[in-house]
């Protein structure tokens, strides 16, 4: 199952103390900015979104069809694909994405311990 770019989508109180917080790591943007009220940050590999006032807690997202760059894949896994795979191994979904559509669409779930997944296709 090829689920494209992870990164961690923290639910923030003040972006601006975040974002500084986080550059102090080698972090910079890729995406976002304060009128958006969110930041995808990047250090090589690794990807942190910061968002405030978007939602509640702390998600881990899947983005099929982009790289850690934000760059399209050529080859990836639809999100209808994965999520008909997620569903025949009986993983119970809290949002599904319509199969009978195409490009952009988004479905969640929840691990065994409650972790909220996100899987977020833009394309």
């Amino acid at each position: 199952m090829k689920l494209g770019a992870f990164s961690v989508s923290l639910s923030v109180k003040d972006l601006k103390t975040s974002k500084e917080f986080y550059e102090k790591f080698g972090f910079s943007v890729l995406a976002g900015g304060f009128d958006k009220n969110y930041f995808i940050l990047k250090n090589e590999a690794a990807l942190i979104g910061i968002f405030q006032g978007m939602f509640e807690g702390n998600i881990l997202t899947f983005n099929p069809g982009w790289d850690e760059n934000g760059q399209n894949m050529d080859h990836f896994d639809d999100i209808r694909a994965i999520q008909k795979s997620l569903k025949a191994a009986g993983v119970e979904l809290t949002m599904e994405a319509d199969e009978s559509s195409t490009g952009p669409a988004s479905m969640m779930l929840n691990d065994p311990d409650g972790n909220v997944i996100l899987v977020d296709q833009h394309r």
